[in-house]
């Protein structure tokens, strides 16, 4: 928790404020049963009515500066709250940024949104409480047993023996429900994670008819949650009974004591009463402080989850070259784009070798196909390129420099990537190419739509490139979505452009058309197609085969066709008729 305070000093006058405004706020309320005795014992015993109003006007003034004085308190604790709060969500977000596709892969999705939202607004109740409460409670409980021995010194040591006994119990529950509340938490994460999977793979669950296995795993998983929080609710709810039972209980013991008192003519009857309001308000003290020792409990659990969310680095660590370091590098001689050198891949917690001795160059200018099976490792081959991961053994080399010795806005600045997925963000056609070029003109984007061919139905959209896109492009087809996101790299004019498997929804025609006008593109882009499909890589000047994360083969389309028995089955499970037409020819 320590380590999260620092998000709080920018609130550091609001944080002080608002103790002080509850402590002035507890003086009063302090005065209030000394008011009292003195209206009982002067007022009401004497039948002196101008002293009874005089008494009753000071109890208005005291209540009305308490409340004053309460309502500053709760402004100043909550915009201090929320402050904290709002800065403490910004770093933990720029902080997850920071991190590599490893890290959060680890991690997972579920978890870091738990993370920003649940246990974010746990720590911002337990500092709204914390400086609301926990000088306040303690500052009346020991202020009003410091009042009652000014009042009657043997009827207080009731407040000596009674206040220790309920910090015991208070703190005993404290340190038992603590770790279970941990747990509780880590049992949400885990109802969040599949509520996450069920609510996106809805369309799947319901297409092989498994509603009713997953709603049982949920209700599974949500009985187990139900089953800790209930266990985790007796024991924090034991806390007021038991509470509430030691308080009666040295009432009674008060009551007693005070009326042989003044039945000996000790002390007065107000001063009983004064004595009887200090442990009343010695009750609804411990009361609030035990809430406040149960919401500290849930907010030191969340504040132990997010530092160790900040705890984790980054496994991928930026390195030097700029973009200026980079446009003085060799100019006039010829290099290559991208070198594999003996690269090899192993995904963190993964046994075996995800990518293995790979190793090819290519030319600036030129256009490469990668082309295997399904698992055969072109994703994870194409990602080394820009960083998403470091390889683990071997280096890539990019425009003649190490990957790892570009700073990674350098590295990524150069390359324009379409991954796999095709996602697009909530706003319009024009606010979703930009993040490709912030500073791209009209014209650039109308270029990029033009060469995506997506042109064709963005032009049919109302509002053409102000149409709103619903989030995660719900409302475009799936061809749609690819050519978009094919716009935003193009728009990028990058130095490379990854095309990784982001034209698997489009149209042999339309795929043919995109290839071509990438082609014919003015600037001198070398351009990586990964695809399952020969037709979309067979022009390239280059294919690399993969098969279960090895090269099986290098070559062009006639050299692989020829001899290279993967790409063969690639190609002629996707054009049996020209196999049987190469058979008929060796034939004759």
């Amino acid at each position: 928790m320590k380590s999260l305070l620092k998000y709080i000093k920018d609130y550091r006058k609001e944080s002080i404020l608002a103790p002080l405004f509850k402590m002035l706020e507890a003086s009063f309320e302090l005065m209030v049963p000394l008011v009292m005795a003195a209206m009982i014992d002067n007022g009401i015993a004497g039948g002196d009515a101008p002293y009874i109003l005089k008494s009753g006007g000071v109890l208005v003034i005291l209540a009305a500066v308490g409340l004053i004085s309460a309502v500053t308190a709760q402004y100043f604790s909550a915009k201090a709250a929320v402050g904290f709060a709002t800065q403490l969500r910004n770093a933990l977000f720029a902080h997850i940024q920071s991190l590599s596709y490893t890290e959060l892969d680890t991690v997972g999705t579920s978890t870091l949104i738990t993370r920003m939202t649940s246990d974010v607004n746990q720590i911002q109740n337990g500092v709204n409480l914390t400086l609301r409460l926990l000088l306040r409670s303690p500052f009346i409980v020991f202020g009003a047993m410091i009042m009652a021995f000014t009042v009657d010194v043997k009827a207080a040591l009731i407040f000596v023996v009674t206040i220790p006994l309920l910090a015991v119990v208070v703190f005993g529950i404290m340190l038992v429900s603590m770790p279970l509340y941990k747990k509780v938490q880590s049992a949400l994460d885990k109802i969040l994670g599949r509520t996450r999977e069920n609510l996106a793979g809805a369309r799947v669950i319901r297409a092989f008819c498994n509603e009713a296995s997953e709603t049982e795993d949920f209700e599974q998983e949500n009985e187990l949650l139900l089953n800790t929080q209930v266990f985790v609710g007796k024991i924090s709810a034991a806390m007021n009974p038991v509470t509430y039972i030691i308080i009666n209980i040295a009432l009674v013991v008060l009551l007693w004591t005070g009326a042989i008192r003044v039945d000996n003519g000790v002390i007065t009857q107000g001063a009983v009463v004064a004595l009887v309001n200090y442990m009343s308000q010695i009750l609804v003290e411990l009361v609030k402080m035990a809430n406040l020792i149960i919401q500290l409990t849930k907010a030191f659990a969340c504040a132990k989850r997010v530092e160790g969310i900040f705890d984790i680095t980054s496994s991928m660590k930026s390195g030097t070259l700029d973009k200026n370091d980079i446009e003085v590098m060799n100019e006039g001689e010829e290099n290559a784009a991208i070198i594999f050198d003996h690269v090899c891949l192993t995904y963190s917690g993964g046994g075996d070798e995800s990518l293995t001795d790979i190793n090819f160059v290519v030319k600036k200018g030129e256009t490469l196909g990668v082309i295997g099976g399904t698992g055969s490792g072109k994703t994870s081959l194409v990602n080394l390129i820009p960083r998403f991961y470091d390889a683990t053994k071997g280096q890539v080399i990019v425009d003649g420099f190490k990957a790892i010795d570009y700073e990674l806005s350098a590295l990524r600045a150069k390359i324009g990537v379409v991954p796999q997925k095709a996602v697009l963000f909530k706003g319009t056609i024009r606010e979703n190419l930009l993040w490709g070029n912030e500073n791209a003109t009209d014209e650039d984007i109308e270029e990029a739509l033009r060469i995506s061919q997506a042109k064709e139905f963005v032009d049919t959209k109302e509002g053409r490139l102000d149409f709103m896109i619903a989030q995660g492009g719900k409302n475009l087809s799936g061809g749609q979505k690819q050519r978009l996101t094919i716009a935003r790299a193009i728009v990028r004019k990058p130095d490379i452009l990854i095309l990784d498997d982001s034209a698997s929804a489009l149209d042999f025609a339309t795929d043919a058309k995109l290839r071509a006008a990438i082609k014919n593109m003015e600037n001198d882009m070398t351009v990586i197609i990964v695809s399952q499909r020969a037709a979309s890589i067979q022009y390239a000047d280059k294919i690399v085969v993969m098969d279960d994360g090895a090269v099986a083969g290098i070559g062009t389309h006639e050299q692989l066709l020829a001899d290279n028995v993967i790409y063969q089955e690639i190609y002629y499970s996707q054009f049996p008729d020209k196999k049987a037409a190469g058979g008929n020819q060796n034939e004759r």
